[in-house]
């Protein structure tokens, strides 16, 4: 009894899947795969999957007792209580049924296997059972045959399959009734947004069997206008009169936004409609009495046009094209020199676009001719125009200098032009900006004859006009203008005990002859230089006795003020040159000296430095403290006396004139008693510093 206890607690186990949603795949075993199945068995496998798939079965390996028709141990698949196969054997023996490598395919979404074994199985150690892999695929419904109960389709007009189900759809003209699967005639034709397409009739070519009413909306986008073609096969039961077909019963009604609507019946096709509009509507209306077959038409659509845009002057409108329609776009570049406006503004770039509207959405811009703004302006100088007007693109200006008193740097005629980059270019490529120099040594009026300032005249208005008078602390001297900000003086003018003088002390008077009118107007020094190789502070060595005053603010030069040349290069002093001196120095008044207000002049020649050093060697016999001569030094003067520079004078111009200019070839310095025969004023020799001069004046 034992025995047939378990037989039965064997036979009744069953394996329930889990209630739960149905699985897409698995797999399925026998009991104690891989290891041999024991004898005994009647196990069951429930398999299923969602509605709308089927389940494909798949053995991956089958090793069962063989037996014939799978008598003793076998596993059997159904449908339902549709035997879909019986299995034993293994693979590669002719006795028993093995299903091989084909897959079994459910007809519907559910599978049941059954295992069962005997319990006789002589190679039960050798016979392990089986495993299987299944999956849901989806049922193409709408391929499937017809019910055999005569239900008909599963769509009566159209069936789409869809993923573990099916969709039914209609013809145009029909709808779907509550089933979902059968159509029924219909025209509630909807909104048609597509810029082509194709519309008929109910039935068409057919009558419908009962009256209609339809109506389609053909509704595009925004700036397409709506064609439409009907095809020649039209007929709508129309009363004929002489007029025409008159539609009272039966019509085809086509209404747009902007026109009175139209009616069309009879049986002449109305052909090419052109609507003008990106909405149409379609009104259809039969009733049960007449008899109407209907009408076809295929719809299409163009872009709205807009007016040609023109031109504009000064400018290209591109692209060129003898239509424009919906979404074209224009651009505008104007031509070389000229520059886009648009409401009185300039603008970098400019578009428009043709609208739905038929207008375009901007106006045409305007063309203006650049300009290039006023042209620098140059100090002591100014322009001049040569042609076009104002500062516009392609004017041309000249500058020029305030001549006599400035010239142009290098010399060249300097001629600007306004270019289309709206900026200024010169005619030359060594000229990025014009400068004006100042004209130096050309007074523009001349002494006409040389006195002397011992005893000497007074020098007219304009004729040294590189002469300055300078104070330092109550004190007297002279200087001369080199530069619009530089004076050239005397060392020992600006020191004072062997120290500097400070340059608050300094006061600068220029541009007249006359001490009274001039001192209202000093000019002030923002720096001042003393050549550092200078040493003097018991007044006994004048060597290197030169200094240079650097001014707060530029001058302006005009014929009262103009500064006198440095020296060239390779200037020469040769003996007997008469230069000229000038000062507001010691004067001899009626056998009297005395301090001058006006300025004075003499012309004396450059002396044989032999002679001069002679002179002074001579003086030293009888005299104590007299200064050395040295190299950077020069004597002028005349042998017999009375003509002479004299305190006061200090620091002034010794000017030589070369091809009409005027130079500075010395300073006054020193001497032993103005104008005494066999005496000589002393000069500092100019030439022999030019390298200290342009660095102080290009350092600071």
């Amino acid at each position: 009894m034992p025995y047939i206890k378990f037989l039965c607690v064997s036979v009744c186990e069953s394996w329930p899947l889990p209630d739960t949603e149905p699985l897409m795949h698995g797999v399925v075993q026998s009991p104690q795969y891989p290891q041999p199945y024991p004898p005994n068995l009647q196990e069951q496998w429930d398999l299923s999957v969602p509605e709308g798939y089927q389940i494909r079965l798949t053995f991956t390996h089958l090793d069962i007792e063989a037996s014939a028709g799978c008598y003793y141990d076998a596993l059997t698949v159904l449908y339902d209580t549709n035997i879909l196969g019986k299995f034993c054997g293994h693979e590669n023996l002719a006795d028993g049924h093995h299903p091989g490598n084909q897959p079994i395919l459910s007809p519907g979404n559910r599978l049941t296997l059954m295992f069962q074994s005997d319990d006789n199985n002589p190679e039960r150690h050798q016979n392990v059972g089986f495993s299987a892999q299944y999956q849901a695929i989806d049922m193409d419904e709408c391929s499937a045959p017809e019910p055999e109960d005569g239900s008909g389709p599963l769509c009566s007009q159209i069936c789409f399959n869809t993923l573990g189900s099916y969709l039914c759809s209609c013809h145009h003209g029909y709808e779907l009734r509550a089933d979902q699967r059968s159509c029924v005639l219909s025209c509630g034709g909807g909104i048609f947004d597509e810029t082509e397409g194709h519309l008929f009739s109910p039935g068409y070519p057919n009558p419908p069997h009962h009256a209609v009413s339809c109506q389609y909306i053909i509704s595009v986008e925004s700036g397409f206008t709506v064609v439409l073609n009907f095809t020649d096969n039209f007929h709508i039961e129309s009363m004929d009169t002489e007029q025409g077909p008159n539609c009272l019963h039966h019509w085809l009604q086509v209404t747009t936004s902007d026109r009175e609507p139209m009616k069309l019946c009879g049986g002449k096709s109305p052909g090419l409609i052109v609507t003008n509009s990106n909405t149409v509507r379609l009104d259809y209306h039969t009733d049960n009495e007449g008899l109407s077959k209907g009408w076809s038409l295929d719809y299409s659509t163009y872009r709205v046009k807009c007016p040609l845009p023109g031109n504009v002057a000064k400018g290209r409108v591109t692209p060129i094209l003898t239509e424009y329609f919906y979404r074209d776009y224009i651009y505008v570049r104007c031509d070389q020199g000229y520059k886009l406006m648009m409401g009185g503004q300039e603008v970098e770039g400019f578009s428009t676009m043709c609208q739905s509207s038929g207008q375009w959405h901007l106006p045409l811009p305007e063309c203006h001719i650049i300009d290039c703004g006023e042209p620098e302006p140059l100090l002591n100088g100014g322009l001049t125009f040569l042609s076009g007007f104002q500062y516009q693109y392609r004017s041309v200006v000249q500058y020029h200098c305030n001549e006599p008193f400035y010239s142009l740097l290098g010399g060249i005629t300097v001629v600007f032009t306004c270019e289309a980059d709206r900026k200024w270019r010169s005619n030359s490529d060594i000229v990025v900006s014009p400068t004006c120099i100042p004209v130096c040594g050309q007074p523009t009026k001349l002494i006409s004859a040389y006195q002397r300032i011992i005893g000497g005249s007074h020098a007219p208005e304009d004729t040294i006009p590189w002469q300055v008078l300078l104070n330092i602390d109550g004190g007297r001297g002279g200087g001369m203008v080199i530069g619009d900000r530089w004076i050239m003086t005397a060392a020992h003018n600006v020191m004072n005990k062997g120290n500097q003088v400070s340059e608050e002390t300094v006061r600068i008077y220029m541009g007249l002859t006359d001490v009274k009118t001039q001192l209202d107007s000093p000019v002030y020094a923002a720096s001042v230089h003393v050549h550092p190789e200078y040493n003097n502070p018991i007044n006994v060595d004048y060597n290197h006795d030169i200094a240079l005053i650097k001014l707060q603010d530029p001058i302006t030069f005009n014929s009262s003020i103009m500064p006198i040349c440095l020296p060239a290069e390779g200037a020469t002093y040769i003996t007997g040159v008469m230069g000229l001196v000038s000062g507001f120095g010691v004067t001899e008044t009626g056998g009297r000296r005395i301090l001058t207000n006006k300025m004075n002049y003499v012309q004396l020649p450059v002396v044989e430095q032999e002679t001069c050093s002679k002179s002074i060697t001579s003086l030293k016999k009888t005299r104590d403290n007299v200064p050395s001569l040295s190299n950077n030094m020069f004597c002028a003067g005349v042998p017999e006396g009375g003509q002479d520079s004299c305190q006061g004078d200090s620091g002034g111009p010794y000017a030589l004139r070369d091809n009409g200019r005027f130079w500075a070839a010395g300073i006054v310095s020193w001497g032993v008693d103005c104008g005494k025969q066999g005496t000589y004023g002393v000069y500092t020799r100019v030439t022999n510093y030019m390298d200290w001069i342009n660095k102080t004046m290009q350092e600071n």
